[in-house]
């Protein structure tokens, strides 16, 4: 018999608004015996039925929905439905765009908490992030065999936030060949190498994708610095958009060489790349005291923040590089500036970058503004599915 998650009173109201996380707050009781991420019936205080998720007792998000249809069962034909309705999604972004490299599953938003899948050619490389997903690994894989016949499965499950849900952290092939050191994809005429095993996230950063397009437009003739680099994809993009150079800064040199095996890649003027390990902070005080001047800058450091409590010294941090950036503009000069944290609300990064724009001295417009690319969709009654926020600024 399935157990039933009850909740407290008044507590049902984001469930019914069908938001699907249910805090360790709003639970009242758990009746019947539960394992870590076996599928539970949630009830409302009066015994109303409401949805049907994964139960996770280590976790502040104690259940993640997976239904609110009381007729529909968690299995094979469940994931498979779900997978279906993704692809179908991404099969138009993936030709507008022209790619081979995209987000397939993206958690909540396409319905399966705490998973993402990414597929890079015929690799689907899989992210089981909470109790509920983990749980379900064995129907998953069925139904992705089943969606993906010619397709071999690679699992990235080595991020932190498992340990959270009192899981261990998992990676290694699942079925079919391991994938290739280093593998192709293609991004809106880009060819960018994509490290499956040993990359960050899946391998490559899918949702910037839109803003690495804005990017090559902001380029022709500019001398460009690119911030916290990773494999370079901004600075292709940059080269493809017509710059005079482009200086990409990483502290990975691992990372670094792969942004110049992806310019020769793209048989690009590599006289006009230059590849700098540093690390970004001390480099922009160096060049502003050496007197250095950008047309375009690029600063789309990782996640700052992973809590609640750090979220005023990642404010800090946002506000001293980008003003740090804008000193090093020339007038005209472009910042196209990034925040990849969740907990980063957008009007929060904007004033950030108005103050830090104060600091520097400079007057700047705001002119676009960016979010994750569209194979990350964020569904409407998960408004925390929208993580990556971007401007660009233009400094008067």
């Amino acid at each position: 018999m399935t157990a039933r998650l009850i909740l407290a009173k008044g507590r049902e109201k984001s469930l019914l608004r069908r938001h699907p996380w249910i805090f360790s707050g709003a639970v009242l009781r758990v009746e019947g015996k539960a394992q870590s991420g076996e599928t539970v019936d949630i009830h409302d205080s009066h015994g109303k039925w409401l949805a049907r998720g994964a139960y996770s007792p280590e976790s502040q998000i104690r259940a993640r929905v997976w239904t609110f249809k009381q007729d529909e069962e968690i299995d094979i034909a469940f994931f498979i439905s779900r997978l279906q309705q993704a692809q179908s999604w991404r099969d138009w972004v993936a030709k507008r765009d022209g790619l081979d490299g995209y987000r397939l599953i993206a958690g909540e938003s396409d319905g399966m908490p705490g998973i993402t899948i990414d597929r890079f050619q015929n690799f689907l490389v899989l992210q089981l992030l909470s109790a509920g997903a983990e749980y379900q690994r064995a129907p998953l894989l069925s139904a992705l065999q089943h969606c993906y016949p010619d397709c071999a499965i690679y699992d990235r499950s080595d991020v932190a936030v498992r340990k959270k849900e009192g899981l261990p952290l998992t990676q290694g092939p699942v079925l079919g060949d391991l994938p290739p050191a280093l593998l192709p994809i293609t991004e809106h005429g880009m060819k960018l190498l994509v490290d499956i095993q040993q990359g960050h996230k899946t391998g490559f950063y899918l949702d910037q994708r839109d803003s690495r397009l804005a990017a090559r437009n902001y380029s022709a003739g500019c001398r460009v610095l690119n911030c916290f680099s990773y494999t370079g994809a901004f600075a292709v993009s940059a080269l493809m958009g017509g710059c005079e150079q482009v200086i990409s800064v990483d502290t990975s040199q691992a990372a670094l060489d792969i942004a110049k095996q992806n310019v020769e890649l793209n048989q690009l003027d590599l006289s006009k790349a230059e590849f700098v390990r540093d690390d970004v902070f001390q480099l922009l005080r160096n060049y502003r005291t050496q007197g250095e001047k950008f047309d375009l800058i690029i600063m789309d450091p990782p996640k700052f923040v992973e809590n609640k409590n750090q979220l005023a010294s990642a404010c800090r941090g946002y506000k001293d590089i980008n003003m740090l950036a804008f000193q090093l503009l020339n007038p005209g000069g472009i910042l196209l500036s990034f925040s990849c944290s969740g907990l980063m609300p957008t009007d929060l990064f904007q004033k950030i970058l108005a103050d830090a724009a104060i600091d520097a001295g400079r007057d700047v417009q705001f002119i676009e503004q960016f979010r994750q690319a569209a194979d990350h969709p964020v569904i409407a009654t998960y408004p925390e599915g929208l993580y990556l926020k971007g401007f660009a600024c233009r400094v008067m």
